[in-house]
């Protein structure tokens, strides 16, 4: 058979011509160190790299941008190690969700008007990961993702510490008054050994898990440690397919159709993952130009069990999920809910990738038999409180109330929660629905993971652990409770939540998905009238291009004009 005709690169756009842009192009490679066989003919693989002095999740990503570049001189390609926003969601306020569709802008542009032909984009801290994908999939270079993978187990007095779940237990015990402040010290020493992500099942790792499974990672990369000697190996590997990738053509969108998101959602209720993962998938869909909705996700939270016990869902953690099997064991578990016929970055389809693989541990990835939860990892909310949507992580929250009624007890914004909450005389009982306006992606700003609502201070000297809770906002994915999230549209531009008073009843059904405010019509209606909008979040800059732009929770809070369908040209050489 005839060898495969080569791909145009398209960096030779830049290297190639015998042009005086291109003199002054290959003169600037040599003023790098470069000669003419470092990069003539080669493809050039941009590594997107989001480290940063003060994001601990990607602490190692300098060391692990060099095994990246060691794949691709292995593989004949030329690495070229290109910065962009890293978003810590340990450190940036209001919240790293207010720059996800930033880092997005800036990956496209970065890959569009630089001579790069495909890339690497290494990230994982909760919303890193899908800002650069979404980022990519814009520009349909051919690109895959490399995880910064999960951090250390913690560890405090010989017990197992996961990030986020045992943060939020200990607050609430300390503010009870049934731990101290120097165990309460002495925990947070402990709870963060190692760069990585949370090595719970929050968000961080619920997308990576979802970006594997829709077929952008390499198989089972998802879940490496941080620090274990394959993460390495792996983001070597990483580099070698980027350049066997740009050979091939293969590019998002020659992956990222309806059954990869399909197979996203299957995924997202199997792990118990994160609620934020719904905004994440709509945002990423849309980019794809596949239409996703939060009905897909609610179909696939009704017909699929929650299968992996790991925090906050469960009891273990990523580490053990990885030696269990990782997610290739789990998508062979759901084979039969999956589109196995979906391409992936392999040039192997989702079922070839997984076919196979074996479980190691039954307790942390069940089986049907044996499931967490027959279904409803996450579930999907609408009601006159929610008429475009809410969800709930269902997986997370105690059985007892999945049906409650009660009165609501409301907090006109984060300010008013924090200045209230542990007042003695809060109207509030175990029985009330704590509401949070003012806290979605217009009034948060950018809709900060406030969802999570501390219980009042009272309450947890009586021993209460759980209340219903409802708001605008996100809440971590490591976070865990009765929190019904992401209400749209959200009370900042007057959805229904903006009218709710405290005393009023709040109905939540979650086996009913129903989400329902019972006050009547008409006090509904003269409550509108008399609703005043409250001023813009802000006046200038960034802040006010996201104010007129950003899209509500229900449609991923992108922004409108970069979903919007078209083509933008590639970069003239003039």
């Amino acid at each position: 058979m005839p060898d495969p005709v080569p791909v145009p690169l398209r960096s030779d756009r830049w290297f190639g011509p015998s042009d005086l842009r291109s003199f002054g192009h290959r003169s600037r490679a040599a003023q790098l160190g470069l000669g003419r066989g470092d990069y003539h003919g080669k493809p050039v693989v941009a590594i997107v790299n989001t480290w940063s002095d003060l994001n601990p999740c990607h602490g190692h990503l300098r060391a692990r941008a060099e095994d990246v570049k060691r794949g691709v001189w292995q593989a004949g390609g030329w690495p070229v190690e290109l910065p962009v926003l890293s978003l810590a969601e340990n450190f940036q306020k209001p919240t790293t969700m207010l720059y996800r569709n930033l880092l997005a802008m800036e990956v496209e542009e970065l890959l569009r008007s630089y001579p790069v032909d495909g890339a690497v984009l290494l990230g994982g801290c909760d919303k890193t990961a899908p800002g650069l994908v979404m980022g990519a999939t814009s520009v349909d270079l051919p690109a895959l993702f490399m995880p910064a993978g999960p951090m250390l187990k913690g560890n405090y007095r010989g017990r197992v510490l996961g990030s986020g779940s045992d943060v939020w237990k200990s607050w609430d015990e300390l503010r009870a008054g049934r731990i101290t402040e120097a165990e309460w010290r002495e925990m947070e020493e402990g709870i963060a050994r190692s760069p990585g992500t949370c090595m719970t099942m929050g968000t961080a790792s619920t997308m990576a898990a979802l970006i594997e499974a829709m077929g952008l990672s390499l198989p089972r990369s998802s879940s490496v440690p941080a620090m274990d000697a394959e993460h390495p190996r792996v983001a070597a590997e990483a580099g070698r397919r980027a350049v066997e990738l740009i050979r091939e053509d293969l590019r998002p969108s020659k992956i990222l159709g309806p059954d990869a998101f399909a197979n996203a959602a299957v995924a997202l209720m199997a792990l118990g993952g994160s609620t934020n993962a719904v905004i994440h998938l709509v945002a990423m869909a849309a980019r794809a130009g596949v239409e996703f909705t939060l009905d897909d996700v609610d179909r696939a939270s009704r017909e699929v069990p929650v299968l992996c016990n790991l925090r906050p869902s469960g009891e273990h953690l990523m580490e053990d999920f990885h030696f269990a099997g990782g997610l290739p064991a789990l998508l062979e578990r759901l084979r039969p809910l999956l589109k196995t016929d979906a391409p992936t970055i392999t040039g192997k389809s989702l079922g070839e990738n997984i076919a196979g693989t074996q479980v190691h541990n039954d307790d942390v990835i069940r089986t049907p038999e044996t499931a967490l939860a027959d279904s409803g990892g996450v579930a999907v909310l609408r009601g006159n409180l929610a008429p475009d949507g809410a969800v709930i992580k269902a997986s997370a929250m105690d059985p007892a109330k999945r049906r409650h009624r009660g009165p609501a007890v409301v907090f006109e914004d984060y300010a008013d929660l924090v200045a209230r909450l542990d007042d003695p005389d809060l109207p509030a009982t175990a029985d009330s629905v704590l509401v949070l306006k003012n806290a979605g992606p217009q009034g948060g700003p950018g809709m900060p993971e406030w969802g999570m609502l501390p219980l009042p201070k009272k309450l947890l000297e009586a021993g209460v652990r759980d209340m219903v809770r409802v708001s605008d906002a996100r809440m971590s994915g490591t976070s865990y409770g009765t929190c019904v999230l992401h209400v749209a549209p959200e009370s900042f531009v007057g959805g229904p939540l903006a009218l709710v008073q405290t005393g009023d009843i709040i109905e939540l059904d979650v086996p009913a998905r129903r989400l329902h405010l019972d006050v009547p019509d008409d006090e509904l209606a003269r409550r509108r009238e008399a609703w005043q909008p409250p001023k813009p979040r802000f006046q200038r800059g960034y802040g006010a291009m996201f104010s007129a732009h950003i899209q509500q929770a229900d449609r991923g809070c992108d922004f409108d004009f970069l979903v919007q369908p078209g083509e933008n040209p590639e970069p003239a050489m003039h």
